[in-house]
């Protein structure tokens, strides 16, 4: 028998950890009780919390929702979400796109602006990475779809909002979990919590390593997160986040049809001969405080840091990467009544600034007797130096119980110098002031369904590689990309509130269309060379039935359907115009149910359906569509009246499917567009949750 066999039925045998949460004689544990959907509750950041009210496509993330899985595998929760497609391989490398926007990018997510509580996770150079956040310090994640948010940004894509994990009770917790499973899946973490009645703090500690089932992709992540609450009064607190993380994970990369087919264990030769792999040491921190002028006027006020330090030994050359990032954002909220008629607004600005130096050296890996990467020669000493502020306001007006207007306005400044330290050589450039404008309407036919139409414009910067010649200089003629957005779209309960329904219909046109263009193995040249349309229908229904005293049902399905294509695209003479977008899936769909009762037991299982993916720009080339099917099994009990125990197992890609979990856009003549994701694949779950 397999190991990984071997702790499957171990866990099956003892049944094991729940996935739902509760209050219960004062005390957070988890149980699978269920009456009724809850009303989504959304950021305070927003002009309103209620998700039934704001006029804009919004997918949240309950905790309950983000632990569905086995609480190291992020993406596919993010998945179950409509326009939303997480790639990810080995934990390492991801892309994450909303309704297609960033499909092309060719490693990583740009284009998307991510928070964790008040703290951007989104670089200077626009690069976004949300994987340093543990599953298990996370409340809840809101992912805005399209530029709909004046206030975080106006991105294309939209935006990611963590929320930080606070008690949100008086008390105190500690909680032990640890999760074993296939190739050598391993994660222990450790949890603190403490909540009095004017501070708190939450502490929490966790590794994560995998052998991983490639070649070369070994993976090792371990963190601490410090978080909490201090100086709270009725009208004001001071809220502060901290996160340390260090990394080093292999990169078996990218690989061709053939060998996809026949041996998709196998790694890339090149970074298989070098032992490439990526090691770095993050550190970020912020405070946020949050006032009540008065009865009308609010204050939040916020400062962050963010360093990382990054080596990478690649086969072509040794990457060394130091990034500081510090800023901060003010805002004001309120309200206002003129005759009958009262208006909310936000207003307020960010100022964000990131300061980078890179160096590369030879890889002498072939020379090393197959011991790996070894330094030689350097080869180029870089900095980078990014300056931005937006401005934002955000208005709601209640014009009568049923009708509203909400619209805002962000303003962009943006300027960056980039200097060469081998030839002593500095460039300056600023690019042209963006406004991006946002218009809705809400109608409330009735308390508990609303609709709603929307405009607004937005924009996204190109990265730095993309504003360079092949000769090393900034491209004074790049643009950054634009594009309005239609959406129509409505929210409705149903049943006493036991069914929820939402959809979406939007249509996109981006204009400016950047493109990189690759003339060495790690050198892009970008280029503004047309345009792209966006356009498709999104729709997800939840539901709760309440079978009888005992036994309930809780189900979800989402669908997105889209229509992504090259408005206008001529690239080096290839005249791609009315071709599909490279990277995306037209058609997406998830689904879930789980069958849960009074005594703590409970079986779950989702399915997730992804189309055929075009791999370039040309078409000729397509991923195959494929279909996963996960399953899950839990129970939660109590030892002592102060112990609640939790156990689980579950199988993760049951029918085996062969599919590929992130593909490389127009990859060079290689073919190599494939990274394979995971066989069949099995783990279990321990936590003790102690309660004081």
């Amino acid at each position: 028998m397999t190991r990984e066999k071997h702790y499957f039925l171990l866990f099956i045998l003892i049944n094991c950890h729940t996935i739902f949460a509760q209050e219960q004689k004062g005390k957070i544990i988890d149980s699978l009780k269920t009456t009724t959907l809850q009303e989504i509750i959304i950021s305070p950041l927003h002009i309103n919390n209620s998700l039934l009210n704001t006029p804009a496509s919004i997918g949240v993330l309950s905790k309950k929702e983000l632990e569905q899985n086995n609480l190291t595998d992020i993406s596919t929760v993010i998945n179950t979400i409509p326009g939303v497609f997480m790639q990810s391989s080995n934990f390492t490398t991801t892309r994450i796109t909303i309704r297609g926007i960033g499909a092309r990018t060719t490693y990583g997510t740009n284009k998307i602006r991510a928070f964790y509580g008040s703290i951007p996770l989104t670089s200077g150079n626009s690069e976004t990475i949300i994987d340093d956040i543990d599953i298990e310090n996370i409340g809840q994640i809101e992912i805005i779809k399209g530029p709909l948010s004046s206030v975080y940004g106006a991105g294309l894509g939209g935006a990611i909002l963590i929320e930080p994990l606070l008690l949100k009770n008086k008390g105190q917790t500690a909680s032990l979990t640890t999760v074993h499973g296939s190739f050598g899946l391993m994660k222990n973490s450790v949890n603190y919590n403490l909540s009095k009645e004017k501070a708190s703090i939450n502490i929490n500690y966790h590794k994560l390593k995998t052998d991983g089932w490639r070649e070369n992709s070994s993976y090792n992540r371990e963190g601490i997160t410090i978080a909490g609450e201090l100086l709270k009064k009725q009208n004001s607190k001071l809220t502060y986040f901290s996160n340390y993380t260090y990394l080093k994970a292999y990169i078996p990369s990218s690989i061709n049809k053939e060998t996809y087919d026949n041996n998709p264990q196998y790694g890339a030769p090149t970074w298989v001969a070098s032992k490439g792999y990526k090691e770095y040491k993050s550190t970020m921190g912020g405070l946020a405080y949050d006032f009540k002028i008065n009865k009308n006027l609010g204050n939040s006020t916020s400062v962050f840091i963010n360093y990382k330090d990054n080596n990478e030994p690649r086969p072509f050359d040794i990457l060394r990467q130091y990034t500081f990032a510090t800023g901060g954002r003010t805002q004001f909220y309120g309200n206002f009544k003129i005759k009958k008629t009262v208006t909310q607004f936000i207003a307020g600005i960010e100022y964000f600034t990131d300061d980078y130096t890179g160096n590369t050296f030879e890889n002498l890996y072939q020379q090393n007797n197959g011991l790996g990467s070894l330094a030689g020669n350097q080869l180029s000493e870089t900095g980078q130096k990014r300056r931005f502020y937006n401005i934002f306001s955000q208005f709601r007006t209640l014009v009568s119980k049923q009708i509203e207007f909400q619209g805002g306005l962000n303003y962009n400044k943006t300027r960056f110098e980039l200097t060469d330290y081998i030839l002593n050589s500095t460039q300056k450039y600023s690019y042209d002031d963006i406004f991006s404008p946002q218009l809705s309407i809400l109608f409330r036919p009735h308390e508990h369904r609303s609709l709603y139409f929307s405009v607004s414009r937005g924009f996204s910067l190109p990265s730095t590689e993309e504003t360079l010649t092949s000769n090393g200089l900034i491209n004074a003629d790049i643009k950054p990309e634009t594009g309005y957005n239609f959406e129509v779209g409505g929210k409705f309960y149903f049943l006493n509130k036991n069914l929820y329904a939402e959809f979406a219909a939007y249509r996109m046109e981006i204009k400016n269309l950047l493109v990189a263009k690759r003339v060495d193995d790690d050198q892009y040249v970008g280029v503004n060379a047309g345009e792209t349309f966006h356009q498709g229908i999104e729709m997800a229904i939840k539901d709760t039935w309440q079978i009888n005293s005992i036994f309930s049902i809780n189900a979800y399905i989402s669908i997105s359907i889209g229509k992504y294509e090259f408005k206008k695209f001529v690239d080096s003479g290839n005249d791609f115009s009315g071709n599909k977008l490279t990277g995306v899936p037209a058609t997406k769909a998830n689904a879930g149910v789980t069958l849960s009762t009074r005594l703590g037991l409970y079986i779950s299982s989702d399915f997730q359906f992804v189309d055929a993916i075009p791999l370039n720009d040309a078409n000729s080339v397509y991923s195959d569509s494929y279909k996963i099917i996960n399953l899950k099994t839990g129970y939660t009990f109590e030892i002592l009246p102060n112990l609640n125990t939790q156990l689980s197992a579950g199988i993760n890609n049951v029918a085996n499917e062969k599919y590929a979990s992130l593909i490389l856009p127009n990859a060079t003549a290689s073919g190599r567009y494939y990274y394979p994701g995971l066989p069949i694949n099995y783990y279990g779950t321990i936590s003790f949750n102690y309660f004081f």
